[in-house]
């Protein structure tokens, strides 16, 4: 399963999802799930932002080699699932990219959905820390880690999401 993290400039929240995923996968002994991210707007190979570097080392999680790319419709087409950090992104995709609809999420909203929450009424955007304080950055990456660990606690649900796209 191939599974895509998207935001605007792809250097603080989607490069922070990625890595902490990875992060929790390998830490699961989860295997056959490839991560990687991508932004709606971006410097073609730019790192990410220092900050967002320096919060995720504090949790161990190295993502100093990053380098930024920018979201192609072949990189959609690619991706089993695809979870963006805001409403927008999740609608700038859908209306780019034809057929893709069973497979973009919002990250809160996929994590509400695979943990068999209401996502209806909830603010499901992850909050940019770019250009904001080291700490907005620190809860950035809480806020996608906490997401991020209602998936792996769900893991098989996923499995069986994919299992049931595919048979489709």
């Amino acid at each position: 399963m191939n599974i895509l993290f998207v935001c605007t400039g792809n250097t603080c929240r989607s490069s922070m999802a990625e890595g902490i995923f990875k992060y929790l996968l390998e830490k699961s002994n989860i295997e056959d799930i490839s991560v990687s991210s991508a932004g709606i707007s971006v410097f073609e190979g730019e790192a990410s932002n220092k900050k967002a570097i320096d919060a995720l080392i504090k949790k161990g999680i190295d993502i100093r080699d990053h380098k930024a790319r920018q979201l192609t419709k072949n990189i959609v087409e690619e991706s089993d699932l695809i979870l963006t950090m805001t409403e927008s992104h999740k609608a700038m995709i859908l209306n780019a990219v034809a057929g893709c609809s069973d497979r973009v999420y919002t990250l809160k909203e996929f994590a509400c959905i695979i943990n068999g929450e209401n996502a209806k009424g909830r603010n499901l955007d992850i909050a940019d820390p770019f250009g904001l304080d080291y700490n907005s950055y620190e809860r950035s990456a809480e806020e996608i880690k906490e997401q991020l660990n209602k998936i792996i606690k769900n893991i098989n649900a996923v499995s069986m999401y994919e299992q049931r796209k595919n048979n489709r």
